[in-house]
């Protein structure tokens, strides 16, 4: 029984309760808009495949984000006792994930731009392996005082679909300036279980809303990129957690040496600005804050006709607060299946 009780109460420290972030996940991708992130290709059909790695780790209370389903659930019937913990949580977890996406950019303009509709898939895998050590002091009825160390170790993995997506975007081009605005959103239909804390998809809805604005010298092959967006959370009905709104914004610096080549520093800073709330919510306020910096190499290619163009992107991640701490690897891969007027 004591064992148990040592159980619960790493649950009750290490819980979901203290996400920052419902499982410390965000429906935007950080880092997906880097070099080139205002510009709006011409009308036609898009492929984008967007390859996502992740590797990190955390401890305390950071790490206690994507443990409370795992351990939860099976203690909840236990009858009440006095209990004081002390308790550690260490976890590591690593992410491969692959969005492939379609955009149409429409034939004429809206207000002066380029308009675009996309869906994007997921599928990937997603595994964390979590160590809570507890020492804990149990006071009952006829025992003055129990001390006792527990400790509790446990896996998992996914490897599924996730939630599907859908973005709109509008965009516009004057001289060597090119912005755009966009929406995206989850619809929350993929695989989700509340016993598992490597869920793929979000079992809510969500809504991200991002400006970009690229400037591109062709003379001299410099370029300043930036994108600024919020996320929006709709309440998870199966846990009644409701993330808060979560602000985001990446930037890019990159010498294009030729049409096919560019070298350059990218970066991103996310924070959490409203709090968590919802009846899962109970630790209040819990927001979580990272910053990242890295490399980016861009390289084009013909392969037969198609023109082929990839971006790959390395994070490592600083200023932590409240989240999983670790580096980040993006591949984007992107082709036009049709141009107008070709």
């Amino acid at each position: 029984m004591l064992a148990a009780m040592l159980a619960l109460g790493a649950v009750s420290l290490a819980s979901g309760e203290a996400r920052a972030a419902e499982d410390a996940k965000n429906i935007y991708l950080l880092g997906t808009k880097g070099s080139m992130a205002g510009f709006v290709p011409p009308p036609g059909i898009y492929f984008i495949d967007v390859n996502y790695f992740y590797a990190g780790d955390a401890s305390g209370l950071a790490a206690g984000g994507r443990t409370l389903r795992r351990l939860g659930d099976r203690f909840l019937n236990l009858p009440p006792r006095t209990l004081t913990l002390q308790v550690d949580v260490k976890l590591d977890g690593d992410a491969e994930i692959t969005a492939p996406s379609v955009l149409w950019v429409a034939p004429g303009k809206v207000l002066g731009g380029n308009v675009g509709f996309g869906a994007i898939g997921i599928w990937g895998r997603s595994a964390v392996d979590v160590d809570v050590d507890v020492l804990a002091t149990l006071t009952l009825p006829l025992i003055d005082r129990t001390i006792q160390r527990g400790r509790h170790d446990f896996d998992d993995s996914t490897t599924d679909l996730g939630d599907p997506f859908f973005n709109a975007l509008i965009g516009w081009h004057e001289g060597n300036w090119h912005w755009n605005i966009g929406t995206l959103i989850n619809v929350p239909i993929g695989p989700w279980s509340k016993t598992s804390v490597t869920n793929l998809s979000f079992n809510h809805w969500g809504l991200d809303a991002t400006g970009a604005a690229t400037w591109l010298d062709p003379t001299i092959g410099l370029e300043l990129s930036s994108a600024v967006g919020f996320t929006f959370n709709w309440e998870n009905p199966d846990t009644d957690y409701e993330t808060g709104t979560e602000f985001h914004v990446e930037w890019a610096v990159v010498q294009h040496f030729s049409k096919k080549l560019g070298i350059g520093i990218v970066g991103y800073h996310y924070k959490q600005i409203t709090a968590d709330s919802g009846v899962g919510a109970t630790l209040g306020a819990f927001k979580g804050r990272v910053t990242a910096l890295g490399p980016t190499l861009s390289y084009s290619f013909q392969l037969g006709k198609l023109p082929v163009s990839t971006q790959w992107s390395y994070f490592h991640e600083f200023d932590v607060e409240n989240r999983v701490e670790g580096d980040a690897g993006l591949l984007t891969i992107s082709m036009p299946l049709s141009v107008a007027g070709h």
